[in-house]
């Protein structure tokens, strides 16, 4: 529809209604509608919308929910708002309400009335969707022809326009009556109230109808995620983390499980390979200060139980780093002794080798933890990499794997908790938070010379690692050092 036939249809409905009572018995007449009017091109296209926004595709469109009042398209419509949001996806919900306290507050119910309000929201929803975002309208709006004036508009501009009807019974609407207008419109209060004194007009052929009686609103709601899915508005891998796959098993599904894992084909892994699975570095006293104060920060934000993921790295390492068994054995240590608590912390092994990769590691390892189930990550101080091809130190900077995690797409289900630096305060005897206004009372314990006391048979700082653990870390390096010496 072009500019002039809209114009046209406006001034049609304000003669049909040029002169009516409303609000306070103040008296409305017929707005005079410009015709001087030349549309305006925009130089900024969809694609460069839809980059500014972060979203790698134009995303634009418009759902718009019809049906009786109280069937649920609000609640849907803003359980759908925040799935979409959640995703890093630019999403807003108009709701008839809403609206109607202000751009159309001085419209009333009568059916000129109601086809203006539509017309205006459709107008608003198309400007929504040009400019990138997913805009969800829910609307009573009973009339079909308001409807197909609304998805006109859209489609007139190639924009996607999809009708979710919400086909929820009236005797089931009654029932809810959130609002009470029911209950006031059998009384006589309300004149027009759709369903009751004015009828509602099914709609014949929309995108999707969703029945809400007996479902969930994360039922209905996935039923338009879906649909956006099937018409590329979404990725569909937006959705992976609502609808994995559940892999913890439990009671009768357990021993099924158990005996179809023992018809799986088998890898024999002998010792010799055992050398290809590694983890990356044992837990010291520091390392356990970090997720001990990050559960209390936690804690103080009203979460009940953080659970800690012990998750050590299992796939290839170099070789000078500390066996798996050797490894797991000591985070068991760790946790005998009380320094991580047991009940709060799951340890798990994360199947995957060192890379090397830097910051593109980083965003793999957070990634991982996030489908994992993970909420928040501590990020370390620089990522592991490789030397400087020309001598001068690391290839990436200590702050790269920081600064990567607050602009990577993707992680929008989890917290970046910052590292912050520990070391041995020799002035209490035990691990600290690194004090600058203090710093000759640190002592900055390296692996390496951990590895050195290690091999040698020395004892570390008391404080720097719960003695059993060291114990195991001390045993394998001087298990390697008789093996040397036997060579």
């Amino acid at each position: 529809m072009s500019l002039e036939q809209r114009n046209k249809k406006v001034a049609e409905t304000f003669e049909k209604f040029k002169i009516g009572q409303w609000g306070n018995e103040l008296i409305r007449s017929c707005a005079q509608v410009a015709t001087n009017v030349v549309e305006q091109k925009h130089q900024v296209s969809r694609a460069k919308r839809s980059r500014a926004l972060g979203s790698r595709a134009f995303r634009g469109s418009t759902v718009w929910f019809t049906g009786l009042s109280g069937a649920g398209k609000t609640s849907i419509a803003f359980a759908l708002e925040a799935y979409l949001v959640s995703k890093g996806i630019p999403a807003y919900g108009l709701d008839g309400d809403n609206i109607r306290t202000g751009l159309n507050k001085n419209l009333g119910f009568s059916k000129e009335d109601r086809e203006e309000n539509i017309r205006r929201v459709a107008e608003v929803a198309k400007l929504f969707a040009d400019s990138g975002v997913v805009c969800l309208c829910s609307f009573v709006s009973p009339f079909a022809e308001d409807r197909e004036v609304a998805r006109r508009t859209h489609t007139d501009c190639d924009l996607p326009f999809f009708e979710v009807f919400i086909d929820t019974p009236l005797e089931v609407c009654e029932q809810r009556d959130t609002k009470g207008l029911y209950k006031k419109a059998r009384d006589g209060q309300i004149k027009g109230f759709t369903g009751i004194t004015q009828d509602y007009e099914r709609p014949e052929a929309p995108e999707l109808v969703i029945q809400t009686v007996g479902r969930s609103i994360e039922e209905s709601t996935m039923e338009v995620i879906r649909l956006l899915e099937s018409q590329g508005i979404i990725p569909r891998l937006e959705n992976a983390v609502s609808e994995v796959e559940e892999l913890f098993i439990y009671g009768n599904r357990l021993s099924s499980a158990i005996e179809e894992a023992s018809r799986l084909p088998q890898v024999e892994i002998t010792s010799l390979d055992l050398q290809w699975v590694q983890l990356r570095n044992p837990i010291h006293n520091g390392h356990a200060l970090l997720m001990q104060d990050t559960q209390r920060q936690l804690i103080e934000r009203g979460y009940q139980n953080p659970v800690l993921l012990l998750h050590p790295l299992g796939g290839w390492t170099k070789d000078d780093d500390v066996p798996l068994e050797t490894r797991i054995n000591q985070h068991k240590a760790v946790l005998n002794e009380g320094v991580l608590d047991p009940n709060s912390t799951v340890l798990a092994i994360f199947p995957s080798p060192m890379m090397y990769a830097g910051p593109t590691e980083v965003q793999w390892h957070a990634k991982c933890r996030m489908n994992a189930g993970a909420n928040h990550y501590i990020v370390g101080r620089d990522p592991a990499g490789l030397p400087h091809p020309n001598g001068s130190g690391d290839l990436y900077d200590p702050r790269h794997g920081a600064m990567v995690l607050k602009m990577a797409p993707g992680l929008n289900d989890l917290e970046i908790i910052p590292f912050r630096v520990a070391a041995y305060d020799c002035s209490v005897g035990k691990m600290a938070f690194f004090d600058p206004t203090r710093k000759e009372d640190f002592d900055f314990i390296s692996g390496t010379r951990m590895r050195g006391l290690a091999k040698s048979g020395k004892e570390p700082p008391k404080g720097f690692m719960a003695p059993s653990a060291w114990k195991v870390l001390s045993e394998y390096y001087q298990s390697l050092k008789s093996k040397m010496d036997t060579n």
